[in-house]
């Protein structure tokens, strides 16, 4: 599954960075994550339970940041398992650009399921994916376009 997308963010770009770099930030916008923990300024560690369609899982697995260029670009990439649901692994590159006071944040997601997950159609996984996606970036937006205005 691929993906592309950008959303514009009523904050620096130097706020937008920080905020992709903050655990706790990425904690409350990762949809189902139950717990985010950074082990190295490149290393995380995340629990996070989702449902599609008829199945429900929690995925345990490892994130990382790599092509690290600051506060314009980064990779992240991880893989979880879910037990007898399956696995998902994937990455996006995001990038960021001013634009007057605010930033242009641009993504683009590369993944792969596995399991019992990749048994549920192709049409339900993309969907899904979609509707995660754009809940993660427009809680992320939320949180940092807060944060810029001083109301966080």
């Amino acid at each position: 599954m691929d993906m592309t997308g950008e959303e514009r963010i009523a904050a620096p770009r130097d706020i937008v960075w920080a905020a992709l770099n903050d655990p706790d930030i990425l904690r409350q916008c990762i949809p189902g994550c139950q717990s985010l923990e950074m082990k190295s300024p490149t290393d995380l560690a995340a629990t996070v339970k989702i449902k599609i369609g008829p199945v429900s899982a929690s995925f345990s697995g490892e994130v990382l940041l790599s092509n690290i260029n600051p506060p314009e670009s980064y990779t992240i990439s991880g893989e979880g398992k879910g037990g007898i649901a399956g696995f998902a692994k994937g990455g996006a590159d995001v990038m960021l650009r001013e634009d007057g006071g605010e930033t242009l944040l641009q993504y683009d997601v590369k993944a792969q399921i596995g399991g019992k997950l990749a048994q549920l159609g192709s049409r339900l996984i993309d969907s899904t994916s979609k509707k995660l996606a754009e809940q993660f970036f427009a809680d992320f937006n939320a949180a940092v376009s807060a944060r810029a205005n001083g109301t966080a």
